[in-house]
């Protein structure tokens, strides 16, 4: 009789402790409520308008400064003018101004693609409508798929410089605007709403351009750039790696954050000197922290957590979003003197205060990002946010 009763008291304390681990496995993080509260309306009005949408690629406009083809995605490098002693003559930099009559109908169409596709799969998160998921591929067949209208796997014509560069490796920012595509179709296919069948093709055109991203002199160029575009660059391979399953490509970039972008970047206070030094230090620390964080919610494990990593002499993402967060808070405590352009309309609902927050339970941080703009429509300010939709990207 004994035996029978220690039988039973070890069963019943087996699945009471698999029920609590089961509860604990499925707890939702509070403040991440928070986020799909404030956002709900948003991503739903966005929705809306994206259900709207056909498809507009690279296929649709041109321009005849461009070296390349009707699939080739060309754009030209935003703080080049012409030369007022001859309007013949190569371009002139005026760095942090940007040319208003440069070239971008290419990047505009990829930012409404990320738009449509962050919007559609944020609201089949939220409400499990499968109606957004079609419109979706349809959107990224086009881009991807459909040889008609589909770009080329492959940046050779970005941000050129009239009668300077046809293309060059700083131009591989540009494609940070598909970051939430990715992002979207892979929320999509772990929520089972399409098969990995479905989106055969679409991965096939991105194992190529991380081929291209990672072989190319461009690629590499950009790759060792020591400021915002290096982080940029293992930014978006970790994402369109992620979204392959890519690991080996996804392990270069979380070692590259350790041991290249997080100590030759950062400063030991957790600023970044290299662009504070610039025309406009206030959006462009903004826009790396974001890019950093980033680089933390794509690529951190259990086993190589990015958020709890710091180096030898201390510097870490945290540092570095304890740093700037006052002067997001009240910018009237910014050191340093007003960005050339775009000063008022920074900051916006920054990625690095919401998945900051998440990470380190920081109502604080949240109820700032609360606080602030979460539909910006200066474009200069949506073309450095390429995450605007956080839903796709909560674990």
């Amino acid at each position: 009789m004994l035996k029978q009763i220690n039988y039973l008291f070890t069963i019943f304390t087996f699945f009471a402790f698999a029920c609590s681990t089961a509860k604990r496995s499925t707890h939702v993080n509070p403040l991440q409520k928070e986020v799909t509260s404030v956002l709900r309306k948003h991503v739903l009005d966005e929705a809306a308008w994206a259900m709207q949408q056909e498809p507009v690629t690279v296929t649709a406009q041109s321009s005849g400064r461009s070296a390349g083809g009707k699939h080739d995605f060309f754009s030209e490098g935003d703080y080049w003018w012409p030369n007022p002693k001859s309007a013949d003559s190569p371009y002139i930099q005026k760095d942090g101004m940007t040319n208003p009559e440069n070239f971008v109908s290419h990047r505009l169409a990829m930012i409404r693609l990320s738009r449509i596709v962050g919007a559609l799969a944020s609201a089949y998160k939220l409400t499990g409508d499968k109606k957004y998921v079609q419109q979706v591929l349809k959107h990224c067949n086009a881009w991807f798929v459909d040889k008609a209208t589909m770009m080329n796997p492959h940046l050779l014509y970005a941000q050129a410089i009239k009668g300077r560069f046809t293309g060059r490796g700083i131009g591989i920012i540009d494609t940070i605007q598909l970051m939430e595509v990715v992002q979207g179709l892979l929320a999509l296919e772990k929520a089972g709403a399409i098969t990995s069948k479905d989106v055969a093709q679409v991965k096939s055109w991105f194992e190529q351009y991380i081929t291209w991203l990672t072989t190319h002199q461009y690629g590499k160029d950009e790759m060792n750039a020591e400021n915002n575009h290096g982080t940029c660059w293992a930014m978006q391979v970790a994402a369109f790696a992620k979204f392959t399953g890519n690991n080996a490509v996804m392990k270069f970039c979380s070692d590259r954050y350790k041991t290249v972008l997080l100590p030759n970047q950062m400063d030991a206070n957790g600023s970044f000197p290299r662009e504070l030094k610039r025309t406009k230090p206030y959006g462009y620390s903004i826009f790396n922290l974001d890019a950093m964080t980033m680089l933390c919610q794509i690529l951190s494990t259990p086993q190589n957590d990015l958020w709890r990593y710091q180096t030898a002499d201390g510097k870490s993402i945290r540092k570095g979003i304890e740093y700037l967060y006052p002067y997001v808070q009240d910018k009237g405590k910014w050191p340093l003197a007003p960005d050339v352009m775009y000063w008022n309309e920074w900051p916006v609902a920054q990625p690095f205060l919401v998945f900051g927050a998440l990470a380190y339970d920081n109502k604080q941080w949240m109820d700032t990002w609360k606080k602030l703009e979460h539909d910006p429509k200066v474009e200069e300010v949506i073309r450095n946010l390429p995450v605007r939709n956080p839903v796709i990207w909560l674990q």
